[in-house]
């Protein structure tokens, strides 16, 4: 099955904005997402329409992160992104006629209900500046571990 990764990437790509005392560009950006600038310039539009991202035109233009991190959740982006469906399986007919299907139909759905109301949460209870301080826990781990094994 294949996982629809976006939130993952873009996510990732906030987090390099967000070390960036300047705008970056969407050729920088890019890089770290490993595709075409025009995709980064497609993705953060739609951020930019939710009012998470901000750009400027021109020389010394590019992206900003256009809030407070603390006030940026993983749910915000998810949405911003046009909130792709966080489950992969779903019911063979949706209106079927036959009896057995319907009753399982209604159990499947008000379990898929209850999952997908969990991740909404963990995702809304997720900012930015939660993962940019797990960001910075790991890399100060990782200078502490260079410095002990030399």
């Amino acid at each position: 099955m294949r996982r629809n990764s976006q939130l993952s990437g873009v996510l990732h790509v906030l987090l390099h904005m967000a070390e960036h005392d300047r705008p970056s560009t969407s050729e920088e950006l890019a890089k770290a997402m490993s595709t075409n600038p025009v995709v980064v310039r497609r993705i953060l539009g739609g951020l930019r329409d939710a009012g998470l991202v901000a750009s400027e035109k021109g020389h010394g233009g590019g992206w900003t992160i256009a809030r407070p991190l603390e006030d940026i959740t993983m749910l915000q982006v998810h949405e911003a992104l046009g909130a792709a469906e966080l489950l992969a399986i779903g019911n063979r007919t949706e209106a079927p006629s036959c009896l057995v299907e319907q009753a399982v139909n209604n159990a499947l759905g008000a379990v898929f209900d209850q999952a997908e109301a969990v991740l909404r949460a963990g995702f809304g209870a997720v900012t930015l500046a939660m993962l940019r301080r797990d960001f910075h826990a790991g890399m100060a781990a990782r200078i502490q571990e260079a410095t002990h094994a030399s």
